[in-house]
């Protein structure tokens, strides 16, 4: 009857010890989580070392019921080899579980979804990097650890110590721009100069860091697009960070009007406007001239809000608002071209040249009133036979405008 037995008693035990493995899974689960029962967070993420954690345990039985039951055979040996090089496997793949599940707890319990969340966005920019840095040392370990299971392997490596500091320079000079990229990523995640969702401006475009690697920095555009830099440029670039220190800013809103803007009536419909809405954050709220030259006043309006998404949204607002309130209320605000009138040479007035004022919509704004008289253009100068030239250059045709114009000043 044993000898029946005998032959199958491996199989039995490796059964056995699997049936254990995933007993032993599932109490050490139930336990942490009653001892973890006031984080409701730690529920959902103990999932992800469900598997690695049975796998782990099943394999350790495994190894153990057929060292017992079939260690003389000769299988044995090379059975035992892959069940521990799936264990090695099986516990670096636990132990990358357990760094997602500490990385999700530690980032749960400091939200970024508050007002001031600037030290939250910097231990969640350190937290994910030194999350990576860790996986990937466990991977190293866990290839090199395999490795060393081999025989040959173990006496190649002797001969290979020898050697190390000839490879290790030439790898290093292979690598080296990948190595300045990491050490850059690395020196962002410590030195808090960007966090994950700070506020920049690179390379003349507005956006916010989304993601922060060993290598690149990927920024989330205004657009919807993806701006992708490698992370040297943050160290080695000058950039705007509009949230470094704290969340608020400010901004500007201009409009160029006529001289006769009712300042003070709009001064007080932009109180008006600021009272009535939760996007201003109640510091700064002005209106300004800051120019008055040539043809209009440039009107300047400062506000501030939470948030560069809200200030956005504000100057929007005020914007809006403005135009609005001047064309109902104040039409004589908004930019003007006037014509100039000229005495004539008979004492009436006539309409000579179209003069705009500088502002909007004026486009010879920036012009200067050309010349009357053709001679003073400084074309032909110099000379009696330079003005005969002019003169003939120029023809009758100045006397046939004056006559156009005495005629039309006599019918009005």
């Amino acid at each position: 009857m044993l000898a029946v037995l005998n032959p199958a008693l491996p199989f039995i035990a490796t059964a056995l010890a699997v049936v254990a493995g995933l007993a032993l899974s599932w109490l050490l689960r139930k336990i942490v989580l009653k001892l973890n029962r006031n984080r409701p967070e730690l529920q959902a993420t103990s999932r992800v070392a469900r598997q690695p954690l049975r796998l782990a345990l099943c394999l350790v039985g495994v190894r153990t019921a057929l060292g017992l039951t079939a260690g003389s055979e000769s299988w044995h040996a090379g059975v035992d080899h892959l069940l521990l090089i799936a264990l090695i496997g099986a516990v670096a793949w636990l132990a990358i579980a357990v760094l997602l599940i500490v990385e999700a707890v530690v980032l749960t319990r400091h939200s970024v979804d508050v007002a001031d969340n600037r030290r939250a966005r910097r231990l969640r920019t350190q937290m994910i990097l030194a999350r990576r840095i860790a996986v990937a040392l466990v991977v190293v370990l866990a290839v090199g650890t395999a490795m060393l299971t081999f025989p040959a392997i173990q006496a190649l490596g002797a001969g290979l110590l020898a050697s190390a500091g000839v490879i290790s320079i030439v790898a290093g000079l292979a690598a080296q721009t990948s190595l300045v990229n990491v050490f850059a990523g690395m020196q962002l995640a410590f030195t808090d100069a960007i966090r994950v969702d700070d506020v920049v401006v690179v390379q003349k475009e507005w956006g916010r860091i989304e993601e922060i690697t060993l290598t690149y920095v990927v920024v989330h555009l205004w657009d919807d697009r993806r701006l992708i830099l490698p992370s040297t440029y943050f160290t080695t670039t000058p950039f705007e960070n509009w949230t470094r220190r704290q969340s608020e800013v400010m901004g500007t809103v201009e409009f160029d009007l006529d001289w006769r803007a009712p300042v003070e009536d709009m001064r007080t419909e932009l109180r008006r406007v600021l009272a009535g809405t939760e996007l201003w954050d109640q510091r700064v709220g002005v209106l300004q001239i800051t120019d008055a030259t040539g043809g209009f006043v440039r009107v300047r309006i400062l506000v501030s809000a939470a948030d560069s998404a809200a200030l956005f949204d504000l100057r929007c607002l005020v914007r809006e608002t403005m135009v609005t309130f001047l064309q109902l209320s104040h039409p004589q605000a908004l930019p003007h071209q006037r014509w100039e009138q000229a005495a004539d040479d008979d004492g009436g007035t006539a309409t000579r040249r179209r003069a705009p004022l500088r502002g909007l919509g004026s486009a010879g704004a920036a012009g200067a009133r050309p010349p009357a008289d053709p001679h003073e253009s400084q074309l032909f100068t110099g000379s009696i036979e330079a003005v005969e030239r002019s003169r003939a250059f120029t023809g009758p045709g100045e006397d046939v405008f004056e006559e156009r114009d005495r005629n039309l000043a006599a019918h009005n």
